[in-house]
Parts: structure tokens; C-alpha cells; sequence
């Protein structure tokens, strides 16, 4: 590859990486944090109901099974 395609591959690549960066910045700006964005997705949504009591359920079964081996 000559110097002359290599400076032009060079200058691609940071003219699309400047692009990615001024997106990142972007979206950094956001004064809303990411997890208040999303609050309310699962809004009345039964798998997610599901989800949440299947999780609870093995967290407790966890518990018992720690509280078990205490003895």
C-alpha cells in the first residue's frame, strides 16, 4: 500500500471515528439517567409480574437453604 492510499484510509478512519465520538457525547448528555428512561416498560405486563414473582420465589428458596446450613 503506498503512503498515498494509507493517508487516505487515515483520514476515513478518523473522520468516522469522530463521528462515533460526537455520538457518544451525545448521548452522554443525557441528564436523565438510563434506568428512569426505561421506568414503566413493564408496565402492566404479566410476564413481567411473572418474572418478578418466580425471582422472589428463588431468592426466599435461597434464603431458607442459607438459613439451614446456619444450624
Amino acid at each position: 500500500m503506498t503512503n498515498s492510499e494509507l493517508e487516505k484510509r487515515i483520514a476515513v478512519l478518523e473522520s468516522q471515528f469522530a463521528l462515533l465520538k460526537s455520538e457518544v457525547e451525545k448521548k452522554n448528555e443525557t441528564k436523565t439517567p438510563w434506568w428512569e428512561q426505561i421506568a414503566g416498560t413493564f408496565a402492566d405486563d404479566p410476564a413481567y409480574d411473572e418474572a418478578m414473582r418466580l425471582g422472589r420465589e428463588y431468592r426466599e428458596s435461597q434464603k431458607m437453604v442459607y438459613d439451614e446450613d446456619e444450624d
